[in-house]
């Protein structure tokens, strides 16, 4: 079975996040959501920068099944952004089905 491509983090304005350097995720793949609320679970503040400079972040997983982005929990969107939505860092491309 072909692996599908991940969808990008085209861009994200979650400046404060270890992994986001000039507005680009380095993160190798994060994690969106949980049952109710789009969120970047990999969002995280740190010292030190993380992720690999050379790579761009995907979407691995999204827990948003009311996505109409989402099937069977993956992310089925070519891409998404990710910034700040009141005091959360959220899956920006989020649309409820």
């Amino acid at each position: 079975m072909d692996m599908p491509d991940m969808p990008i983090v085209n861009k994200c304005t979650a400046d404060s996040c270890a992994y986001n350097q000039e507005h680009t995720c380095h993160a190798l793949a994060i994690t969106v959501g949980e049952p109710t609320h789009p969120q970047c679970d990999t969002f995280t503040t740190a010292s030190v920068r993380a992720g690999v400079a050379s790579a761009t972040g995907h979407v691995g997983a999204c827990h948003m099944g009311d996505c109409q982005h989402n099937v069977d929990l993956e992310c089925q969107a070519p891409g998404i952004s990710v910034g700040f939505h009141e005091n959360t860092v959220d899956c920006l491309t989020y649309q409820p089905a």
